[in-house]
């Protein structure tokens, strides 16, 4: 699948399943209003009218159930029909599962994802994960030829029109930030280093014709970052910091974005042990979810499971942004526990200012690592800060997710031009919470 290229459109016109094939998919009421007219077109000869509707009846998703229409050329695909108050309404990771598994082969395929407004940026960012681009397999080396996969949206319910140039564009951004941060985590550390990274990250950069500023190695303990400096120095590709900003016209307001971008686990007292240090390599998908998302933007577990992302911030407003703008996009997020007087304690040390892990892992890690990030910035520090962890969602197996991406496209969306990303934003167009519980005057608003 890395030599696929997803091609999003308003119309994907006709053609011969044969010469074509196709996946329709969505959830089983939406499938029903689905007209033939639409479809005709992209499954006559091979599919009848008379079929197509007897194939509906047969499917019975639980959660989810498929039917193959035309040999291996042709399938419909229904989505569970409903899902629980913590999922995405766009059923995103079911989406994903039946994509790998039902789409039929070829070099020039077809996706109908019949669904409604509201879900559609989840749907695309949900299709993108089923094609990754990293890939050592042997026989990939030897199929030069390029793939495919055209993306047609039918909207059903309200605002049921068709799908602006916009939307279309702006999906592409996004699934395109998405393979990105995929493709980085996936590739093993022998060739994804720091040195590596920063090549990507200036790709990026270059792109957006924004040159990132690098520190790097003893100018990165000169200048105080101990922190970096002190994880990598051993390694024989040094660490670094890199920096891409982007300041818009009309600018109110300061967004950080920081993502962990560790490619190896380097141990020192907490090394890992056999079993988990082979997916150590995820513990740059930070770095990689911001990178993915900058570049889309710019162009506008335990205690969670591993389905969702666990959020943990200071403010109880971002945290039901969080929630909301993960069950908008697909990428779930779930909170944390937020009560540092409770939880700090366990970094108290008799020899140094903190411990740099939990004395009671009984007593919420995951709470208690975020608080370890909040306290470098100070907890009496005015403006908000975020802290997402990622490790769970950043992967499925053994394959990279690009998770994040969609999520920070979502949480800001309300500060872009986009209407999708507009729609999709739980905040507002400002990118702040609601007036009541924050400060009105967004040019002081500072996010972490």
């Amino acid at each position: 699948m890395a030599n696929v290229q997803l091609e999003f459109l308003a119309n994907a016109g006709e053609a011969d399943p044969q010469s074509r094939p196709l996946l329709i998919l969505g959830q089983l009421h939406n499938l029903h209003r689905l007209p033939w007219a639409q479809l005709r077109g992209k499954l006559q000869p091979r599919v009848s009218e008379e079929l197509w509707q007897s194939a509906l009846g047969t499917l019975n998703p639980n959660p989810t159930d498929s039917c193959p229409l035309y040999l291996n050329y042709a399938t419909v695909a229904a989505l569970p029909s409903r899902v629980s108050r913590h999922n995405s309404p766009s059923a995103a990771q079911f989406v994903t599962r039946l994509v790998r598994n039902c789409l039929p082969g070829g070099v020039n395929r077809c996706i109908v994802m019949v669904c409604e407004r509201s879900e559609v940026f989840a749907s695309a960012c949900a299709l993108a994960r089923a094609f990754p681009l990293f890939t050592h397999r042997s026989s990939a080396s030897r199929r030069t030829e390029k793939k495919t996969v055209t993306v047609e949206f039918f909207l059903v319910g309200q605002n049921n029109g068709p799908i602006e140039v916009a939307t279309l564009k702006c999906l592409a951004s996004a699934t395109e930030g998405i393979r990105l941060a995929a493709r980085i985590v996936d590739t093993p550390c022998n060739e994804m280093n720091t040195d590596n990274f920063l090549e990507e990250i200036k790709k990026v950069g270059k792109d957006l014709g924004i040159t990132p500023t690098i520190i790097r190695d003893e100018e990165l303990k000169e200048r105080g970052f101990g922190g970096i400096y002190g994880v990598g120095k051993a390694a024989l590709h040094p660490p670094a910091l890199a920096v891409l900003s982007h300041t818009p016209d009309g600018a109110t307001q300061t967004i950080a974005w920081v993502g962990k971008g560790i490619v190896y686990d380097t141990g020192g007292l907490s090394i890992k042990g056999k079993t988990t240090m082979p997916g150590m390599k995820r513990d740059c998908g930070g770095a990689a979810a911001i990178l993915g998302a900058f570049k889309a933007t710019v162009k506008q577990g335990i205690a969670t499971g591993k389905y969702h992302a666990a959020v943990l911030t200071n403010n109880e407003e971002w945290e039901k942004a969080c929630v909301k703008a993960g069950r908008n996009c697909g990428d779930l997020v779930h909170p944390l526990v937020y009560c540092p007087e409770l939880h700090f304690s366990e970094f108290t040390s008799a020899v140094a200012d903190m411990k740099n892990s939990v004395a009671d892992r009984d007593n919420t890690p995951s709470s208690c690592a975020g608080l370890f990030i909040a306290s470098h910035i100070g907890f009496d520090w005015p403006g908000v800060w975020v802290h997402i962890d990622i490790a769970a969602p950043v992967h499925a197996g053994e394959r990279a997710t690009g998770y994040g991406v969609a999520l920070l496209l979502s949480l800001f969306g309300g500060a872009s031009e986009d209407p999708l990303l507009n729609m999709v934003s739980p905040l507002g167009c400002n990118g702040d919470s609601p007036p009541e519980d924050m400060e009105r005057d967004s040019k002081r608003r500072r996010l972490v």
